[in-house]
This record gives structure tokens, sequence and C-alpha cells, in this order.
């Protein structure tokens, strides 16, 4: 190589030093004199008319930024690039001048210098904005984010199935808010990749950019999303980082609206970017250690994004470059409009209801730029907006939604999958729109196999909200506006081991509450046809049946002619960690299982799982229709949500963040005597809050709670026979960093309440 440089350049070789490259290979090379960056290419064509143009481009901005880009070296004669073969092979080779100066990288962040790197880029992208080059407006690649969809075929080389979906979560939002606009964004040539390594420093200023070859004629504001996403990848707090570099940009090189209001999702499609090439590179070569040097920061930053309410996002740029934010109807507004036809029995939840506007994953963004953290609703059981579900629902409705008089693929695909997670004695399914059609249907299953009408029925259970739902539903029957308890329905005691009456201090209190319900059974005046409840009560305040309970009252219901019905609507597909369906807790086989919302991830679908004796009872009667249950759409969407489950490790992550979760939580109960009870499993939990060092209940101090984790943008709530328990069932993706912020939060709160 020395050789070689002295001949084509007449420089006499001190030192060469090898450089990381990305796929070509550089060289520091000093002389006596000075330094230059020696680059060497595999050739191709389209490659030597590229750094053909990104030569002519340095010479275009040589007059304005003569100290501050590389300077072309020519080769002695006069061309500025060579094509050689060495080695058998074709080779390009060029040579740059050297920029002196230390990178952004090693530097210590400040503001100085971000005012100048927004400055600097600004007016790179002025100078630009008058160059025309065809050959680098016929360039389409990956790193363009204008073709960002072309990043989609590395999207499985990423190895980690969580890591993955957020990636996808990304490309649906970057195709729904960004691609429409394509017609109306500036375009013009960019230098579309000042990163961190590319950036030069001296004296707190940015003196110079080097690494000009992935120039791309683009949108200009995607120029501000890459060097906002190599600038603040690594930082704690990215969006404030951001706007110091948008607010420098904008007072040289001003933005439209349009460009500030996709601009968050432009940098989420570079980090996406970033971290589709490197699990590509990784793939394809494992040592290529240089294409992965910035993965890990921005998948940090990543995760960060998630938690920033776009909305949120866009104010802050909008504040940043003197514009006024988005203002938003009033709460009042809002709520007014809803009761204007919606009537006012459906509740909202705390004392300030909030106005949601989007959600992702364990996230839940409102109108006013908040994000909150959802460690409350179960239904979006792999989490909100899951862009696998998504894409399922969408391809699905683009194609077929019928009903089940028609044969189609999905009904029987789906069915066999989902009843491979029961043991072979449930071996029949019927879909329906929701989980309290499924109850209403199991009872109906139940009364047509037996002959019976009689239900037995648990002390708080809620199985939905229609008339056969509410009558087995002691938690609405009972209530003090409720119709009281029908002559058919038998209600048995809670087998609570809590304040019950056998307590946990009792090695046997399941068997003993059994007992009591055998008792109740055998001396019972009427035949029962079911027992129906849920293996963890919901809405008594998250209350496990005692073990033990269920191997006593299942055979005695039996034995006298009657079904087992176990509720799984809240409990199933994993989220109680150590089972997949609750009743396994309890080592038994229900006859009939009852599925809710949860199996479509809130999509409306429902289902009654059940033996092959009962289906075959039913089929006696009239016909069974349900118009839309089982339809091909719901059957897609669910079965990507077990697809989901299995991918990304769902019931195991239910278990170790649901432990870690409770190991806080119960550590937290010694620190505050109002914390009576800590019971659940998995990411199904209840805390009872009570007068201190009592078993009474705390009704006020739970609301206290619930409403401040609210203000604190924590999602929880209450629940229970005197609405003191704290109840958390969040999606199941929730991670241990967000089961501590939601303990340190109530920490907070009880300490600020006993201290004031």
């Amino acid at each position: 190589m020395n050789n070689f440089l002295e001949d084509e350049f007449g420089l006499t070789v001190v030192d060469s030093k090898k450089l990381d490259g990305y796929d070509n290979a550089n060289f520091l090379i000093t002389t006596s004199e000075k330094q230059y960056i020696f680059k060497t290419y595999p050739y191709s064509d389209f490659l030597f008319d590229i750094i053909k143009a990104e030569n002519d481009t340095l010479l275009f901005l040589a007059d304005n930024f003569h100290s501050s880009i590389p300077k072309p070296i020519a080769f002695k004669n006069k061309k500025l690039q060579k094509k050689i073969s060495s080695e058998n092979q074709l080779k390009v080779y060029r040579l740059l001048s050297f920029l002196e100066g230390n990178f952004l990288g090693d530097c210590t962040p400040s503001r100085e210098i971000f005012q100048s790197l927004g400055c600097f880029i600004a007016e790179l992208d002025k100078q630009l904005q008058i160059y025309t080059n065809y050959t680098i407006q016929s360039r389409q690649w990956e790193w363009d984010l204008q073709y960002f969809h072309l990043n989609r075929k590395y999207i499985n080389d990423i190895s980690n199935s969580k890591n993955r979906n957020i990636v996808l979560y990304f490309f649906n939002q970057f195709e729904e808010h960004v691609r429409p606009l394509y017609p109306e964004l500036r375009k013009q040539i960019i230098h579309n990749d000042a990163n961190e390594w590319n950036i030069l420093i001296e004296n707190n200023k940015v003196s110079g950019i080097i690494d000009f070859g992935d120039l791309a004629h683009s949108f200009l504001v995607n120029e501000l999303a890459i060097v906002i996403t190599y600038a603040c990848y690594d930082k704690d707090n990215p969006l404030e980082w951001a706007t110091i570099l948008l607010k420098a940009y904008h007072e040289k090189l001003a933005l439209e609206e349009k460009e500030i209001k996709i601009l968050y999702y432009l940098i989420a499609a570079r980090l996406c970017t970033s971290v589709c090439n490197s699990a590509h590179a990784k793939k394809v070569s494992a040592d290529n250690t240089y294409a992965s040097i910035s993965e890990q920061s921005a998948w940090k930053m990543l995760y960060t994004w998630l938690t920033i309410n776009p909305r949120h996002a866009e104010n802050e740029f909008r504040k940043a470059a003197g514009m006024s934010i988005i203002e938003n109807k009033s709460l009042q507004y809002s709520i007014n409009k809803r009761h204007t036809h919606i009537s006012s029995i459906l509740s909202m939840s705390y004392r300030t209801p909030i106005h949601m506007e989007k959600a992702a994953f364990q996230y839940m963004y409102d109108t006013s730029g908040n994000t909150f953290l959802d460690a409350y609703n179960n239904i979006p059981h792999v989490g909100h907006c899951h862009p696998k579900v998504v894409r399922a629902g969408k391809l699905q409705m683009s194609k077929l939604n019928t009903n089940t008089r028609y044969l189609y693929d999905e009904l029987a695909a789906y069915a066999e999958k989902l009843l491979s997670y029961f043991p072979s004695s449930l071996n029949k399914v019927f879909f329906v729109n929701s989980g309290s059609a499924a109850s209403d249907l199991a009872i109906r299953l139940a009364k047509s196999h037996t002959g019976f009408k009689h239900i037995m029925v648990m002390e708080s259970g809620y199985h939905g909200n229609t008339q056969t739902s509410i009558d087995i539903s002691d938690y609405k029957f009972n209530n003090a506006k409720g119709e009281g308890q029908k002559e058919i329905i038998i209600k048995t005691t809670l087998p609570n081991t809590y304040s019950g009456k056998y307590t946990a201090d009792i090695p046997n209190a399941g068997t003993l509450y059994g007992k009591d319900a055998v008792l109740e059974i055998e001396t019972c005046q009427h035949p029962i046809s079911a027992f129906i409840t849920e293996p963890i009560v919901g809405c008594a305040g998250q209350i496990p049946l005692a073990d033990g309970y269920l191997k006593e009252v299942y055979p005695a219901i039996r034995a006298q002619g009657g079904v087992c019905i176990s509720d799984e609507v809240q409990t199933g597909f994993g989220r109680l960690g150590d089972y997949f369906w609750g009743y396994e807790a309890q080592n038994v086989t229900p006859d009939m299982v009852i599925l809710g919302k949860p199996i479509a991830n809130g999509h409306p679908m429902g289902a009654v799982v059940c033996t092959e004796e009962i289906a075959k009872s039913f089929e006696k009667g009239v016909e069974f229709f349900s118009s839309f249950g089982g339809n091909p759409v719901s059957c897609a969407i669910a079965s990507a949500v077990l697809e989901v489950i299995e991918e990304e490790k769902l019931q195991k992550n239910a278990k170790m963040v649901g432990d870690y979760y409770m190991l806080l939580l119960k550590d937290l109960m010694k620190k505050h005597k109002c914390i009576g009870d800590v019971r659940g499993s998995g990411l199904f939990i209840g805390i009872e809050i009570v007068k201190d060092s009592t078993t009474s209940p705390h009704t006020e101090l739970a609301n206290h709670i619930k409403n401040e984790m609210r203000n604190r943008n924590i999602l929880i709530s209450t629940d229970g026979r005197y609405d003191n328990v704290l109840k958390t069932k969040p999606p199941l993706c929730f991670s241990k960093e967000n089961a501590e912020k939601v303990v340190g939060a109530i920490d907070n709160i009880l300490s600020s309440f006993y201290n004031n």
C-alpha cells in the first residue's frame, strides 16, 4: 500500500493504520507533513458513480466549508477516484484530507455543543439546497428514511421477539403518520449520516463533519431526525436534548409544521433502521463489531421513545421552534360531549377522568401529551396495539369476514390451536363475542346437559353483563342497586384466607372451606346444574381460592349430576405465571371454561370450551348461532395473540415479573401498616388497604392511592366488597422496571399521607 500511495499520489508514508468501516476499508495515512484518509471499496459501476458524486459534492461545498469537510486528493492523473485490479478483484481507491478534532461521541455533552451542532447542520443543508446531483437522486437504499420500508426484510434478523415487535410497532406508526405526507415534504440532497463519530468538535463547537458516503436526495427533515437520533440516543432524557438541536437548526433553516409533526416518527424510524441493519450485519458476519457499534444505544432510545407520548414530543418540538402548541378541548367539554348521547350509567375511572388518544404495549397516551403506565388493564393481554395482532386483523379484514354458516380455514385452525392448551377432555369450543356472552352460553350448556336449573355461584363473583350473567354474579345482584338473588341461585362462601372464617394460619383452610361448600351442596333441596367460579375472584379483591378448595367441591357437584365451570376471562392465557389456566393451581379439570376479550387482545371475542359430552347434549336442542362468534377476523387476531404469548414467552415474563412485583409489595407491607395483605399470582395482584394493623377496610385511603397514582400517570384501580383493594393486572409485557415504578409511587404516596 505504501508503494501504491507513493506511485499514485507522491506520498512518502511514515505510518498507516486501519480504521473501522461499515462495508469498505479505511486507513489513516501519516506522512512527515500531513495526514490523510485512504479509502478502498469493492467495485461496482453504481458505487463508482456514487463515489464520484460524493467527490463532486465535497468540491461544491469546499468554498463555504473548506476547513470543515474532507477535501478529495487527486491522483497524479488528476482523477479523484480510480478503478484498479488488485488480487484478481476490482476495487475503487480514493484519498481524502484528514480533519483534526474530537469526535462528538468522545465529548461531554453540553448545551453549547448541541446548539453549535444544530446550527452547523442547518448551514450545511442550506448550502445543499441549491445543489443538484442526479446520481445521488437515483439512489434508493435502506439508510435513506424515505425508503424505510426496505428495512422490513431485516426485521426477522432481530433475534429477540420483544425487540422485534417494538420495531414492527414503529414501522406501523411510520406507515400511518409519515408516508401519507410524502408528496408534501421538502426534498433535497442531505448528508444523511451526521452521527456522533462523523461530527468533530473543537472548543465546544462543531469544527467539521466527515463521511459523506451516505449522501441522499431525501426529505430535508430526515437530516434533523438523523442528527437528533445519534446525538441523543445514549441520553436518559433524549427529548430534552433534541429540542436544543431543533431550536438551533430552526433558527438557521426554518422547519415547516408538517415536518415537526412527523419528527417523532422519523427519529423512531432511524433507530429502527439502525437496529435492523445491526441485526442483519451480525447474521451475515458475526465478527463485524463496527456494524453494531450503535446498537445498544439505539435500543435504549427506542424503549425510552415508547414512553414518550407522540403529542408531547410534537408540542415540545413546536415550542422549541417558537410555534404555539396544539391545544385540546377542555376535559369538561369532552365529558359533556360524551354525556350528550351516552348514558352516565357508564362510569369513568378516577376523580379526574382521562381523555385517551393512543396506546402502545404497556403505555397509554392521553390528548394532553401525558404517558400513562398501564398497570391495570388486563384485556390488552399481550400489550396495547401489539403490531402482530394489529397486522393479523388488518390482513384478514381485507380478505374475508363472514359467519360460521360458511366454511373458512381460520375457524377450525384456531379452534385446534386453542384446544391444544387444554387437557384432552376439553375438546369442543363455542365462539361468541364477549366473556358475558360466554358466561350466558355456559349456563345454557349446563342446563341443557344436566336438565337442572339451579346454579351455585361464588360470593362476590362477577361473570358479565347479560341478564343471565348478572343473575350468577353476586357482585352485581347483591349490590345495593341490584335485583337481589334469584331463587335458582345458591351462593357459597368465598374461601378467603385473609379475613374469612378459615385464615392462612390454618394449614388445611382450603379443605375446610371446601367441606363447608360440600355440605351446602348435599343439603340443597334441588339438584345443582353447575358451579361457577373464577380461580382468583377478581371483583372480590383478587382473592385466590384457598388451596385444596376445588378438590373438595368439584367431586361433590359432579356426584349430584352437575358440571363445573371455571371462569378464566381474567386469569387465563398465562397471566398467573405458574399456570396457563387458573384452575390448574387447584389441580383440577373443569367441565367448561369461559374465556373473554383477552383471548383476542381486546377485540370482541369470547369462548366456551367444554367436553364432547356437554356439546352433544347441546346439539339435541335448537340450533346455536352467534352471528359473528368465531368469524375469521376474530380467529386470526386470537391466533396472533397465542403466537405472541409463545414468541415473547409472556407466561414466563408474568411469572418472573409477577414474583418480583409481589416481593416488592410484600417488602412495602413491612414498611406501611395499612397494607394488610398482598396476594395473587403472576401479573394478577391485589393489595388490601386496611386501617393500621387491623383487617378493617380503609376504603378512603385505597381510593386516595388510586387517584394519586393516576395523578402520577400510573393506572391501577380498586375493587373488593369495600372497594379497599388495589388491583394491578397489567398487559403481560410489563417489566420489572415498571413494577419498581408502581411500588415506588405507592410508597411515596403512603409516606406523604402519613407525614401529613
